[in-house]
């Protein structure tokens, strides 16, 4: 497709027309690109599996996010109905002053983060930041 590749290609496929251009309509132009942003499947197998390049994939998502094409029916996003459940948890009551927010500046090499936080997660911050040196 897009990747030039050496030796024999296996199959060849010839196609018709005043252009020998494939003609996509937009609805499956949106599929093909539904499909390449389902998690885990990369753009070049979606382009080589629809005989189309990854430019055109990356064309076709980025109408697709811009509202230019519409995802199928088949495709749209279903949402799952909420469910709230009563919680027999004592509920929330207002802070005491000593779990008030902090301010706190934490310093990396050259980069400063200002913050306020609530004491009782200053120590998970802390051991965050030791860990991401």
């Amino acid at each position: 497709m897009d990747v030039p590749t050496a030796g024999y290609a296996g199959r060849l496929e010839v196609l018709e027309g005043p252009t020998g251009r494939r003609v996509r309509s937009e609805a499956d132009g949106a599929r093909i690109a539904a499909e390449s942003l389902m998690p885990g499947v990369p753009v070049a197998a979606v382009a080589r599996k629809h005989g189309a390049t990854r430019r055109q994939i990356y064309d076709s998502r980025r109408r697709l996010r811009q509202g230019q094409l519409a995802l199928p029916e088949s495709m749209a996003p279903m949402f799952a109905p909420l469910m709230v459940e009563e919680s027999s948890a004592p509920q929330p009551t207002m802070r005491s002053p000593k779990s008030a927010p902090a301010k706190v500046k934490i310093v990396i090499d050259d980069m400063a983060i200002r913050t306020a936080i609530d004491l009782e997660h200053l120590p998970q911050v802390i051991r965050a930041v030791r860990a991401s040196r």
